[in-house]
């Protein structure tokens, strides 16, 4: 379902463990000009819901509600530094295009 590359993986590990968290949830909202932008929300506990879809890795979980796995299908997620700009970047193979700024997307 979703893909982390080995630079996203270790970022994430760094990031939850300076939140002393447990995973990540990622998600697609609603908003901007193309319609849909990705979402991540730091999980403190790792609590099962039937509504997610689980993916485990060593050191932390991902979940994904149900609703939005039909957008993330295929997903791969990375972790990029460029210049002096850093942060994770999504590769989706649902996406039909992104609006001029890059900040969302349609399916």
């Amino acid at each position: 379902m979703i893909t982390l590359t080995d630079q996203a993986v270790n970022k994430i590990k760094e990031l939850l463990h300076k939140k002393a968290c447990k995973g990540i949830r990622i998600g697609v909202k609603t908003t901007g000009c193309s319609g849909l932008a990705y979402v991540l929300e730091y999980l403190r506990d790792d609590k099962f819901d039937p509504y997610d879809n689980n993916i485990v890795y060593p050191d932390f979980v991902i979940k994904v509600n149900v609703k939005d796995s039909v957008y993330l299908q295929g997903l791969t997620m990375d972790w990029v530094k460029n210049g002096l700009n850093e942060g994770f970047d999504f590769q989706n193979p649902n996406e039909r295009d992104r609006c001029g700024c890059g900040e969302s997307f349609r399916v």
